[in-house]
């Protein structure tokens, strides 16, 4: 579908990546990964022909569609957002233009036997026809399927997009590349404005996609249930691995480790020459001797390493004082805005160590239910705080509030307490600051790096009940994992709001649920509570799935013909299903020859191609004509 060719991009610093040449076929699932700044969202904006390369080519097979999410989504529009998508396809919007135009001419107009009249309802049957071929008579279904999937609400899909946030554009945005079902979707991060139970429909979605799927992103887990292939971006190159993230980056710490090894002989082998250069260059009878070692060492292809940074270390924070056996006691709780209730009659204690998730579609009122505990907002209800509790806070804009002019070092020395402030270095280099790093300026940070320094700063200062906002936004894998480890470490009590499964697995030992206003407590894990929740989702839309679309036949009274010879239906229909048998052995045969196409021979991939898409056209033809006949059959035997 898409092969890169020697493909180069140089910058003013030089080259992200050159010399690439690799293929992505016809359902591939990759996972694109590196180090922030490596190349990845460039590559991304490259195969979504946004960009051009600096050098090489990219070839694709013709009239190839792909759909792109970047994380930079721009939309102003007063359409709904289910106008938003049934507007996106212009084939279809075209096409039931012109259906409607047809129709109301057909009721409004009285020349039922002239030749135009006919020649309109010989029109109409052909837009019919190929309208059902592309499935639009279930075109707004599976725009409510798709929207319902990524977390909107029946009555939410008819407002105005310019009424959304930022991250619920992005959802109308993805769900209007899925609809329009692409031969090849670019995702970029596309689960960071994802609640948890919306980022289990879209891996559930993505994994019978049969196109082929590119995804940057932090989510391990979505990797590992996504893809099946890893490039990674690393010294201007790009590694291809056929596994997904976890199994890929075993293999590459075990490869990164042989080459670490040949890397250290390697470098004494250099240093050795350089010395007998050194030694024989001034002597006139050594002179060629050391010319040749010269070349040779020029000619030497140097191993370089690029090695993830992670200070592999248990990090404990002891708690400011202890507190009493409970730490919060939430009574009558709740919160509303005008007519909304988000929750209401809350009551709960909270122990002393216990680790909460609160879990839950966006826009329920998790945030909301977490600032009425500190006491932020106003409404009914109380939060008493237990003996000796000393409760710190990480919002999701922490990283923002952080002081621009001072160094990392003088960000955590400032909150640090006690012994602990002897360590402070190591702390730092656990949180993939190190060396001189420490003594950069907060506001040359990037997102990343400054939410890695507000964590830090929050797990050092005075506390022993944390209140966590969503902390793993814009963190990388690794740093997630520095993270995690400081949690499980952590002796006090927390409540945190996370969609990032792999971060919650194994650290929290109770979850939090807003449902229907009210909050449920689970005491299972992460895992048994998505299994519930995405069954209970199926349940809910099952009946909107299995609906049958219906075909309004708005022209019966115009042609008042009825077709009596139920045994000629019966002979085609027969004959139809013969022909469609034949074409789907002919296609299976030609996936697998597909399978191993090499798209170096453009003009014979090409004609494969074209072959492949023919049959395909043609099965498509066959089954819309079965499944009209099928109907004719249904209606005589009615």
């Amino acid at each position: 579908m898409i092969n890169l060719e020697r493909l180069g991009v140089f910058l003013p610093q030089g080259y992200l990546f050159k010399d690439v040449s690799l293929q992505i076929n016809k359902g591939d699932k990759v996972g694109l990964v590196g180090k922030n700044g490596a190349g990845k969202s460039t590559l991304l904006r490259l195969l979504g022909g946004v960009n051009k390369p600096t050098e090489g080519k990219i070839h694709t097979v013709k009239g190839l569609t792909v759909g792109y999410l970047t994380q930079d989504i721009k939309i102003d529009t007063v359409q709904s957002v289910f106008e938003y998508l049934n507007n996106s396809n212009e084939v279809l919007t075209k096409l039931r233009d012109a259906i409607e135009y047809i129709n109301h001419q057909l009721v409004t107009r009285t020349d039922y036997e002239s030749e135009a009249y006919l020649n309109m309802l010989d029109e109409l049957n052909d837009l019919n026809h190929n309208y059902n071929i592309i499935d639009g008579y279930s075109w707004e279904e599976k725009i409510e399927t798709t929207l319902k999937g990524l977390g909107f609400s029946d009555t939410e899909i008819h407002n105005s997009l310019n009424t959304f946030s930022g991250g619920w554009k992005m959802r109308a945005e993805l769900a209007k590349i899925l609809v329009n079902n692409p031969d090849v979707i670019l995702l970029d991060e596309p689960t960071n404005h994802l609640d948890i139970i919306s980022i289990g429909w879209l891996e559930s979605y993505l994994q019978k996609f049969e196109g082929a799927v590119i995804i940057i992103s932090h989510d391990r887990l979505f990797l590992d249930n996504v893809t099946k292939r890893t490039l990674e971006i690393s010294m201007s190159k790009i590694f291809d691995f056929p596994y997904a993230y976890t199994k890929y980056k075993e293999l590459r710490e075990e490869e990164l480790e042989r080459l670490q090894g040949a890397k250290k002989q390697q470098d004494k082998d250099i240093k050795h020459t350089e010395e007998l250069i050194n030694k024989f260059r001034a002597k006139k009878n050594k002179a060629a001797f050391a010319q040749s070692l010269i070349k040779k060492l020029e000619k030497t292809d140097r191993i370089e390493i690029e090695k993830d940074n992670v200070a592999r270390m248990n990090i404990t924070f002891p708690l400011s004082v202890q507190p009493g056996k409970w730490v919060l006691e939430l009574s009558d709780l709740g919160k509303k805005y005008g007519e909304k209730v988000l929750f209401d009659s809350v009551n709960i204690t909270v122990g002393r160590g216990e680790k909460i998730a609160l879990l839950g579609p966006n826009g329920v009122g998790k945030s909301t239910l977490l600032k009425r505990i500190l006491n932020v907002l106003e409404g009914p209800g109380s939060v008493t705080y237990g003996h000796n509790v000393n409760c710190t806070y990480f919002a999701q804009d922490q990283a923002e509030q952080l002081d621009p002019n001072k160094t990392i070092y003088e960000t955590v020395d400032d909150v640090a307490k006690g012994e602990i402030r002897k360590d402070l270095r190591s702390i730092l280099g656990a949180f993939l600051f190190s060396g001189e790093d420490i003594d950069k300026r907060v506001g040359v940070l990037s997102g990343g790096e400054r939410t890695r320094l507000a964590l830090c700063q929050l797990l050092l200062s005075p506390s022993n009940v944390l209140i966590l906002d969503e902390p793993t936004n814009h963190l990388d894998i690794l740093s997630k994992e520095v993270l995690k480890d400081a949690l499980k470490n952590y002796e006090g009590t927390f409540i945190v709001v996370s969609h990032d499964r792999e971060f919650l697995d194994g650290l929290t030992n109770r979850i939090w649920d807003i449902e229907n206003k009210a909050l449920k407590i689970h005491h299972f894990d992460v895992k048994e509570y998505l299994q519930k929740k995405m069954a209970d989702s199926l349940l809910e839309s099952k009946s909107l799935v299995n609906k049958k679309p219906i075909v309004q036949e708005k022209t019966k009274k115009a042609t008042n013909e009825i077709n009596p010879a139920k045994k000629e239906l019966e002979k085609k229909i027969k004959q139809l299903e013969s022909n469609i048998a034949s074409i789907e052995l002919q296609i299976k045969s030609m996936d697998e020859e597909l399978a191993v196409l090499d798209y170096n021979n453009e003009d014979n991939a090409q004609q494969v191609l074209s072959n492949y898409d023919s049959k395909k056209g043609d099965l498509n033809h066959l089954m819309s004509e079965w499944e009209i006949l099928t109907e004719q059959l249904f209606a005589l035997e009615d």
